[in-house]
């Protein structure tokens, strides 16, 4: 079994703390899960000076619901929020998304927290919490801010947050009254809990016949989670028609600007963006439609 590297190693009982442990302590990472820090860790492509363990720090997990929104504390496992009530019955493309993010033993140590600061373009929950127009609260020594997840990401495992910021909840608004949602993903044995070569979150609000508002973004086609303004601007305004969502879905594959690698090629992600995004249209329109009734 290969060794990990040595690090100084501390567990923070409050945020406070671990943010200054983090701003104080040279190449500091802060650990949730560990499910994608410890596999660097062991493979040398992470080698930090200090970990600071979150794990102890109480008031960071657990899912919570009142009128206005749907509050995830950022330690809550990706387990809890697969078989979560509340999120099953607000929010069921996140609990869908949950649910293929990797294997079981995964989801019972990831962290939505930890999901959100790796800032994969892959990511499973990434697309879906855009979709759903949700916020992560980050705190540091000076404070406490609202980040959109739209606005989160700036590129390959990098996010807007400086050194010392704590990602400590994740907030979803209550969906709108004719809203739906849906996410789907393609993994390279078709689906399941594989990476996402492809995946697709889409949410609509109906009204009467017409899409009223709309948010399609796409997974592993950009260096980030990518939102198409282009396949939104399409939606808004019409009727959805098959014409109308096939439209869209060719809009938001044109925005995609996917890379080839060893796990997919960028003409075929794509196509399948195209595809998959075409089909979870579908998905959330019918849900539209369910809820509306």
């Amino acid at each position: 079994m290969k060794r990990l590297p040595p690090f100084a190693y501390f567990e923070p009982a409050t945020v406070g703390e671990a943010a200054g442990l983090l701003a104080g302590e040279p190449g500091a990472r802060a650990l949730a899960g560990g499910t994608d820090l410890l596999v660097d860790l062991k493979s040398g492509k992470e080698r930090p000076a200090t970990i600071v363990n979150l794990k102890r720090i109480d008031g960071l997990t657990g899912v919570r619901a009142d009128g206005e929104s749907t509050w995830i504390g950022a330690l809550t496992s990706v387990r809890e929020i697969e078989q979560s009530d509340v999120v099953g019955d607000r929010h069921p493309a996140l609990a869908a998304a949950a649910g293929v993010l990797a294997s079981l033993p995964i989801r019972r140590l990831a962290t939505i927290g930890g999901n959100l600061g790796r800032a994969s373009p892959a990511s499973d929950l990434a697309p879906p919490l855009m979709a759903l127009g949700a916020s992560a609260t980050v705190e540091s020594r000076s404070g406490a801010r609202e980040i959109p997840v739209t606005e989160l990401f700036v590129g390959p495992g990098e996010t807007v947050l400086d050194h010392d910021e704590i990602i400590t909840s994740v907030r979803v608004p209550r969906p709108a009254p004719g809203m739906g949602a849906a996410y789907r993903k393609l993994g390279k044995r078709g689906g399941g809990t594989d990476i996402a070569l492809v995946g697709s979150a889409v949410s609509v609000v109906i009204d009467g016949r017409v899409i009223i508002e709309a948010s399609v973004i796409l997974a592993s086609v950009g260096p980030t989670p990518l939102r198409s303004h282009a396949a939104e601007d399409v939606l808004r305004g019409s009727a959805p028609t098959d014409a109308i969502l096939a439209e869209a879905a060719a809009a938001a594959a044109a925005s995609a600007v996917p890379i080839s690698d060893v796990r997919a090629g960028a003409a075929y992600r794509t196509a399948v963006s195209r595809v998959l995004t075409r089909r979870t249209l579908r998905d959330a329109v019918s849900a539209a439609r369910g809820s509306a009734a």
